[in-house]
């Protein structure tokens, strides 16, 4: 419990700063507040992907790049050790967020150029029911980098430490079709913004 609330306050002191280096930016209404995206538009440097839907991604394809709020969700998670009740958190909040991340990319003065969105995570169970889809990066340097920057994360997410399960888990890149993002989340946005 020590290392885990050590390793918070010192997240919280370094998130700023990562903040600032990634050129994050928060999705924020005057509605809803921040949602627990920050995002970045980025040029896709993976393999090709083929999504469900039927876009492709190619190399230097613009996508919205997404990070979850990490500081955030875990400061509401810190006094559940149930890791059930963590990952309905988590879910609940990204729920929240999906229509503002939709509303963000329909209204984007780079709309067109934007093909979806992208993320990458350890933490990746429940994403299909999100619409998201998961593809393994294929660079086995990049995996290493990633798994590494993600593993403070991991440790303040699970309820119990350990490198087994830490070595364990792949990081992935979960993605969405533009398309699919406005389709799915742009309508329920608006029909549950008009209910309040």
């Amino acid at each position: 419990m020590f290392f885990r609330l050590s390793l918070l306050s010192f997240w919280r002191v370094v998130d700023p700063v990562y903040y600032f280096l990634t050129r994050l930016k928060y999705i924020e209404t005057e509605q809803s507040g921040k949602a627990v995206f920050r995002v970045r538009l980025t040029k896709y440097k993976g393999a090709d992907v083929v999504l469900s839907d039927g876009t492709c991604i190619f190399h230097n394809d613009v996508l919205l790049k997404i990070h979850l709020h990490n500081v955030r969700l875990l400061r509401e998670m810190q006094k559940t050790e149930n890791q059930v009740k963590k990952a309905k958190v988590i879910i609940r909040k990204v729920v929240e967020s999906m229509p503002l991340l939709a509303d963000y990319i329909n209204t984007h003065p780079e709309k067109d150029r934007i093909k979806g969105v992208v993320g990458i995570t350890l933490l990746n169970k429940g994403y299909s029911k999100l619409g998201f889809e998961s593809h393994e990066p294929k660079n086995s340097l990049y995996r290493t980098m990633k798994h590494l920057t993600q593993i403070p994360i991991y440790c303040l997410s699970a309820s119990s430490f350990s490198f087994e399960r830490i070595k364990k888990q792949k990081p992935v890149y979960l993605m969405m079709s533009k398309e699919k993002l406005i389709s799915t989340y742009l309508t329920a946005g608006k029909l549950a913004s008009n209910s309040h």
